[in-house]
């Protein structure tokens, strides 16, 4: 089969011809036919993400498939099977052999783009608002990076949970789209001076961060008292170092999140969280945002869109033309 591989951290992927894989008793073997990429995706070519598979690897860390056969054990999916997975590698294939307990079916109307687009943008935002952040209706939630893969998709659930959204993206375009998303207010990152203007609009309860840097500093800064702040990525390529006096006087929360490790932690937090998500796209409340579809041999221009953020919402790689 053919896969793209990262053969040496910080170079381009290769597409390389590799054995198809064979799935185990408790496995199945997909067909894949489109896979999302993530900024994490960039991470693990540059060799900085927090996992760090042996080299030559296939990245692609969500997807959408097919099943072609099951193990022996496997009970609960069937060949012909329409499934989205969240497995951390391999999506960028034309097969993969995935554990049946990380594949959720999905529903018929659903394509093939939007599945791939929907497990991690969806989920870290879901998870993350309602799960960690307790995230109440009538509560200002400022999000940072609006118009990203996360990002949009914490604009569309906040205020789908009754939140007031002041969502923060660099450019008129791209915060046009998190308009059209459900934010109530727009902050360019160009220009605003985010930590008076989110204190002008009442200040924030809930901060949704995945840039970090001196964007958090500021939003830190805008906080209401006992508001609970998300950092969960730092595209900017800045960790912000979080001084404690200012969480003991205004009483905040930094709240410790990696939606991909409740895979092995507490897996029942994404099942639940994708039963309700798969509902509310099927009742035509959610509405995934891709901005570009590209085959295989593209991936690496692909991953360049979401280095350069010229991506808005979702990059989907078509694997089978």
């Amino acid at each position: 089969m053919r896969a793209m591989q990262v053969t040496e951290l910080g170079q381009p992927l290769e597409m390389r011809d590799v054995p198809t894989p064979t799935p185990s008793a408790s496995e199945v073997l997909v067909r894949i036919h489109t896979c999302g990429l993530n900024f994490g995706d960039t991470l693990i070519v540059k060799g900085t993400y927090q996992e760090k598979p042996a080299l030559p690897a296939t990245i692609g860390m969500e997807m959408c498939g097919t099943i072609e056969a099951a193990g022996a054990d496997v009970t609960h999916l069937s060949v012909g099977q329409r499934i989205a997975a969240y497995s951390g590698f391999g999506g960028l294939a034309e097969y993969a052999a995935l554990p049946a307990e990380i594949c959720v079916p999905i529903p018929d109307q659903m394509s093939a783009e939007d599945a791939a687009a929907f497990l991690i943008a969806y989920g870290t935002s879901h998870v993350g608002l309602g799960y960690k952040a307790g995230l109440r209706a009538g509560e200002r939630l400022l999000v940072l990076g609006a118009s990203g893969g996360v990002g949009l998709t914490a604009v569309e659930l906040g205020k789908l949970m009754g939140a007031e959204v002041i969502a923060v993206a660099r450019g008129a375009d791209k915060l046009e789209i998190a308009r059209a998303a459900g934010a109530d207010h727009l902050l360019d990152s160009e220009t605003c001076d985010l930590r008076a203007d989110v204190k002008a609009l009442g200040g924030a309860d809930v901060v949704y961060d995945p840039v970090g840097g001196d964007l958090f500093m500021a939003a830190l800064r805008a906080c209401n008292p006992e508001a609970r702040l998300l950092p969960l990525g730092f595209a900017s390529g800045t960790v912000p170092q979080i001084p404690a006096n200012i969480l003991l006087v205004k009483n905040l929360t930094v709240i410790g999140y990696y939606w991909g490790g409740y895979t092995r932690v507490n897996p029942t937090v994404l099942t639940d969280s994708f039963a309700e998500l798969f509902a509310w796209y099927e009742q035509g409340r959610l509405s995934p945002h891709v901005s570009h579809v590209l085959p295989l041999a593209q991936a690496n221009e692909g991953l360049d869109l979401l280095r350069t953020r010229k991506a808005t919402g979702k990059v989907v790689i078509r694997i089978d033309g």
